[in-house]
């Protein structure tokens, strides 16, 4: 925004500054001054003011021991033209109380004739001491007193009492400080996401900053400083311009006035106005959550570096994931970590957090910012996987997503985020920004990812389905166009592009046609059909649907839209047919061939990105399946993907897995422990609880329950199961005894892992090596998904 320097203020340099009538006069002359309003409005309103109210003070003849000291927003000197004044006379106890309540009246009478509202108070410094500690915000307004006229030694005494008893109660006041920053958020929204924003209370609001103020102050915890002068500015400037643009002293920037005070402010227009408004209030907002994590940690620790924050105990490391680490309650990078040498960390660090439900540590995100190097294109796997499982966190995705976009990650990442960061949407149905909206949709979209063949391409759809609000025409076609760009270079292949830009093409199709055509009319079911062509593009675009409207607001997406958006869902699968189960690939010769070796063999491979490849081909039996899977976790292998197919006596199990943490396991361990699993000296289930009870139980996010179905008429041999569960350590060695123990075999089994979430199909038949009937089946299924959870 525009910046005014300092000026004269006119012919009340001249004046009497005893003089209401001169004060009103100086005062109108210098609101109406030219120019956009900024710190050259604000200093010279508080020094006009100052010296006015020094002249009352001298023209009162106070006695000796008594001083006049602004507090609140006149303390900080930052008088908007609708502020009214905190004024508080001091005096010495010497000092009578009558006669300093007759210098106050001398004082407060000609500011009331002036018309300006004033906040006054006449206290000794013990009586100031008892209600800052007795009343939150007259403490917050005493810690910014500055002195007036008077005693400076009476204003300097009560500075040092007040922050000194600030700063030895700062445990027991800093939650109720924070907690009152909550109710207001809960009660004005956020000055980011709202049409109408409060500039002083929402979230992200001028009290935010007097609350991180507040927080400095106390010398508990640090606060973050990065844009928050800018931001400080851009509010105190806005609120100016709506204070002389109304003639009223409102803090609510309603849309009617928003191209007028964007005007003031030397702005093109309301649209440009509210996203300056937005980008200040996320820094406020950010700093503030930032600050109050670290309090809240400083405030576990504080008189015992033992303290327990969270699950772990202050000062403890445990491992998320390959070079990040939880640290009191935060998720760090680990001390061995090279982010110069790896430009997939940004990723993986953002997803261990989100995944764990911590936030990422500013100063690890600086790190990041800072040293990772940019990803290459196409992304590799790794990087791919990270993004969706980042995404899949859901609500823990929001907070660790707006940390990444205040240090400049996502424009880096997502080059076309720009465009609509921070860009406000003038319809009274969408509450949040076009950004947050999208954020707002994958977050929401990962509590439907059950219901869907590829949870990874639901997520990023989510993600991408309005970006093309950020370019002129129509934003579905222009989302095509950035999605057709910007999926290949992600990663993803012809295929997997191809579903995601019908996703943004067609993903108002499903709520516009059932609001507005006739469902009974065989022509509009025909038409959503040629639009989706597959039941798998189509349930993902149901559950895209529903994350949209949900993300948008409680009038988007009301009972009677959900229950014709479900029928027409419904009609279309009907006429799209049925549901297609992947099948297994078919082996190689060289598969073959060991399989009709008839003996144990276990080969690895190094895969492209880093991963690894496992063979194994084993005699078969009932618990083949989650035994090597068991081997795998007990060897730190994250498994990606894998296929298991039964030869015979013989089972060939090809294994893609990633290394939890730095080099892959040497092969010579892995065959001992398949060996020594088939020889039955290996307790794999012992061994996985005990290293789970090795590391203290961590904080997750929530998660949707585990879905696991038969799929009916899939094939003529076995029956399918369909299990899809958020992934965790051993979750395959989980659903394979599960099976096991409900005594079927896993004949053969396709295994992916997308981001977060597990899509698994297994092949299985009973003891006899025929396929289950309905109800085993049936049964099977509620009792693996039992164990799951």
């Amino acid at each position: 925004m525009a910046i005014e320097t300092g000026g004269e203020v006119g012919a009340a340099r001249g004046a009497d500054p005893s003089d209401p009538a001169a004060y009103v006069h100086a005062r109108a002359d210098l609101v109406a001054r030219p120019g956009s309003p900024g710190p050259g409005h604000r200093h010279d309103l508080a020094e006009l003011t100052d010296r006015w109210l020094a002249g009352l003070y001298a023209a009162a003849e106070p006695p000796p021991g008594t001083a006049l000291v602004a507090v609140g927003g006149y303390g900080r000197a930052e008088l908007a033209p609708g502020s009214d004044l905190d004024v508080v006379l001091l005096r010495s106890t010497e000092v009578p109380a009558q006669a300093a309540a007759e210098v106050a009246d001398r004082i407060w009478y000609p500011i009331w004739d002036s018309g300006v509202r004033l906040d006054h108070a006449v206290r000794t410094l013990p009586e100031a001491r008892r209600v800052a500690s007795e009343d939150l915000r007259a403490v917050l307004g005493m810690l910014d007193l500055r002195h007036l006229a008077g005693d400076a030694e009476l204003t300097t005494g009560l500075r040092q009492a007040v922050l000194a008893d600030w700063r030895a109660f700062a445990a027991r006041r800093l939650p109720d400080l924070l907690a009152g920053a909550r109710e207001r958020a809960e009660r004005s929204g956020d000055v980011a996401f709202s049409l109408e924003p409060d500039l002083k209370d929402s979230h992200g609001g001028l009290r935010d900053l007097i609350a991180l103020r507040a927080v400095a102050a106390s010398w508990v915890a640090d606060t973050p400083h990065e844009g928050l002068a800018d931001a400080r500015r851009t509010l105190l400037d806005a609120r100016d311009a709506l204070h002389r643009t109304t003639g009223r002293p409102s803090d609510k920037l309603v849309l009617q006035e928003q191209d007028a005070v964007a005007r003031a402010l030397g702005l093109l227009d309301g649209d440009l106005l509210l996203r300056e408004v937005a980008a200040a209030g996320r820094t406020i907002a950010y700093a503030l959550d930032v600050t109050a994590h670290r309090v809240e940690r400083a405030l576990a620790g504080r008189g015992n570096r033992f303290a327990r924050f969270g699950t772990h105990r202050v000062g403890e490391r445990a491992p998320l994931a390959d070079g990040v680490v939880e640290q009191d309650g935060e998720a760090v990078l680990a001390r061995d970590a090279r982010p110069g040498e790896d430009p997939v960390l940004v990723l993986r660090a953002a997803a261990a957090a989100a995944q764990a439900g911590l936030p990422l540590a500013t100063h690890t995100v600086g790190r990041l910012a800072a040293e990772c190097p940019p990803l290459p294109e196409p992304w590799p796997r790794v990087a791919l996987d990270a993004f969706v499982s980042l995404l899949g966190a859901g609500p823990s995705l929001v907070g660790v997503w707006e940390a990444l976009d205040q240090a400049g990650l996502t424009s880096r990442l997502l080059p076309d985020w720009d465009r609509v960061r921070s860009r406000p949407q003038r319809n009274p149905v969408h509450r949040f920004t076009v950004d947050r909206h999208l954020v707002e949709a994958a977050a929401r979209a990962a509590a439907l990812t059950r219901r869907v063949d590829r949870p990874d391409l639901l997520l990023v759809a989510a993600l991408f389905h309005d970006i093309g609000k950020g370019w002129p025409g129509d934003h579905s076609e222009a989302g095509v166009a950035v999605v057709a760009d910007l999926a290949p270079r992600m990663g993803f292949g012809p295929a997997d592009v191809e579903v995601l830009v019908t996703l943004v093409r067609h993903h108002l199709l499903l709520p516009d046609t059932a609001t507005r055509r006739d469902l009974d009319d065989p022509a509009t079911v025909a038409h959503v059909a040629a639009c989706v062509r597959t039941t798998e593009v189509l349930d993902l675009l149901v559950a895209l649907t529903e994350a949209d409207a949900g993300a948008t607001g409680p009038l988007a997406w009301t009972e009677w839209k959900a229950g014709l958006v479900a029928e027409l869902g419904r009609r279309t699968h009907s006429a799209l047919h049925g549901h297609a189960v992947p099948q297994p690939p078919s082996l190689s010769d060289e598969q073959l061939r060991l399989a009709a070796a008839g003996q144990l063999e276990v080969l690895t491979a190094p895969l492209p990105d880093g991963g690894l490849e496992v063979t194994v081909v084993a005699p078969d039996r009932v618990g083949l399946l989650a035994g090597v899977a068991g081997v795998l976790s007990l060897n730190r292998l994250t498994v990606r993907s894998a296929s298991t197919r039964s030869v015979g006596p013989m089972a060939v199990q090809v294994w893609s897995c990633l290394p939890e943490y730095g080099e892959p396991p040497e092969l010579a361990r892995l065959r001992d422990g398949v060996r020594r699993l088939l020889d039955g000296s290996l307790d794999v289930a012992a061994e996985l609880t005990r290293r789970a009870e090795a590391y203290p139980a961590r904080r997750a996010v929530p998660v949707p329950p585990a879905r696991v179905s038969a799929v009916p008429a899939a094939s003529d041999t076995a029956t399918v199961l369909e299990v899809r569960a958020h992934d965790r350590p051993g979750l395959l060695h989980l659903i394979g005894t599960s099976l096991a123990a409900a005594g079927v075999d896993v004949r053969s089994a396709l295994v992916s892992t997308l981001g977060s979430e597990a899509v698994d199909v297994f092949y299985v038949v009973d003891g006899r090596g025929a396929p289950l009937s309905a109800a085993a089946a049936g049964q099977v299924a509620a009792a693996v998904a039992a164990r799951l959870g």
